[in-house]
């Protein structure tokens, strides 16, 4: 789990630094995150990094057991007694902004401690924090690659808070990277710096209106505004442009329309997603570096118009663009693609066949129970589940002639 990361608008410093990070007088900048965990060997690790002296050390927040992969360890017992000193580190953090916009929480939710703990953490900031954005970056189970056998339970555990609880959810999937990092970037064995380093590029182009100026500027609220036509449907497909190996960089053209095409193509989603399964309700196109408005505006019309069928027609207006001036460190300029679209309800449906047929025979129901869980929590998850994947059935089945006078 990782960073609750908040703008501030420091008078001291300028308004690019101080987004994510506080400064001190020496002009050294300290992230504003809260590393939590519920066993020390993940914190040693980053302490141990070349990354690891920039945080602040009281920020590390971690237990001493473990949530063995129970998502109730996480939520209910191990996580519960861990919980006040992670809030307690964010109401700090929270208390030295300007302005604060919102939370970004980083966790995995095949486990116990990044599904059972996660979504403990966003039940207690939705409570604290009932106005601000709550987005979280959440690595689902792959399709073909299981780290632990019970993902199953807890994906599902976790996708039900975070359907009540969350404001707009980024779905990502190691298998995912992978293939990106083995088939579009060439790497033979990829680490998880590489996986990381590319969500990482999506987290930096979702807030990078809020740390750059820009010609059509756009941050959390914005981008939860455009994107959730209906509350529960606020889980998002992200993916990003230019993606090229170390070799291939030096011959790529990276012009607008290229960049549009990358964003949309599968080798570049960062989910295991067909479009084809779906349609899209809503898309954000987040563009970096010196560009024309007026170039991007046409470029993303016609590609709306040449491909009508690939998006609901409920929605007029199905994109949003915004421009923002500077560009990463590693291209000239970049865009990150942030869409809602009906062909999410494949991953909920793989995780609800899968717990459905485990539940059916109450397999390793007994670790879950042992931590104080009634099976009364297990059918409301599954239940909530499969609503939402009625719900995107219905919205992508749809027409504007269906609907005449009816409210949805």
């Amino acid at each position: 789990m990782g960073p609750a990361c908040t703008p501030e608008r420091s008078p001291r410093l300028t308004s690019t630094k101080s987004t994510c990070t506080c400064g001190r007088p020496d002009e050294r900048f300290v992230p504003r995150a809260c590393l939590v965990d519920l066993e020390p060997g993940t914190v040693d690790v980053i302490k141990a990094s070349p990354v690891g002296t920039l945080f602040k050390p009281d920020n590390f927040v971690f237990g001493a057991s473990g949530a063995g992969n129970n998502w109730a360890k996480g939520h209910y017992t191990e996580g519960a007694e861990l919980i006040e000193e992670a809030l307690d580190v964010i109401r700090k953090e929270v208390e030295n902004c300007d302005c604060p916009q919102g939370f970004q929480i980083t966790q995995s939710l095949g486990g116990g401690t990044g599904s059972g703990m996660g979504t403990l953490l966003l039940l207690k900031l939705r409570d604290a924090y009932p106005d601000r954005i709550l987005a979280t970056f959440s690595v689902y189970p792959s399709p073909k690659v299981s780290d632990t056998v019970v993902e199953p339970y807890n994906a599902v555990l976790s996708s039900h808070q975070l359907l009540e609880n969350a404001d707009e959810t980024f779905i990502i999937d190691n298998e995912a990277l992978y293939n990106i990092s083995h088939n579009v970037l060439k790497m033979m064995e990829p680490t998880y710096a590489d996986l990381n380093y590319l969500i990482s590029c999506v987290m930096a182009g979702v807030t990078c209106s809020l740390r750059f100026p820009g010609k059509l500027n756009g941050d959390l609220r914005k981008l939860g505004v455009n994107l959730v036509p209906f509350p529960r449907l606020h889980f998002f497909l992200v993916s990003q442009a230019p993606l090229a190996s170390k070799e291939n960089t030096g011959y790529q053209l990276v012009n607008v329309k290229e960049l549009v095409n990358q964003v949309y193509s599968p080798r570049n989603f960062f989910s295991n997603v067909k479009p084809d399964d779906g349609k899209y309700m809503t898309a954000s196109l987040i563009f970096r570096g010196p560009m024309k408005t007026q170039e991007v505006d046409e470029i993303c019309e016609k590609r709306q118009t040449a491909n009508g069928d690939d998006y609901v027609e409920w929605i007029p207006n199905n994109q949003k663009t915004s421009i923002v001036e500077r560009a990463p460190v590693d291209y000239e300029s970049s865009c990150s693609f942030i869409s809602n679209t009906t062909a999410l309800k494949g991953i909920f449906q793989r995780l609800a066949t899968q717990f459905g047929a485990m539940y059916k025979r109450k397999a390793f129901l007994h670790w879950y129970k042992g931590e104080g869980m009634d099976e009364m929590e297990f059918q409301e998850a599954d239940k909530n589940v499969r609503d939402l994947i009625t719900e995107y059935q219905d919205k992508q089945d749809a027409t504007v002639e269906a609907e005449d006078g009816g409210d949805e």
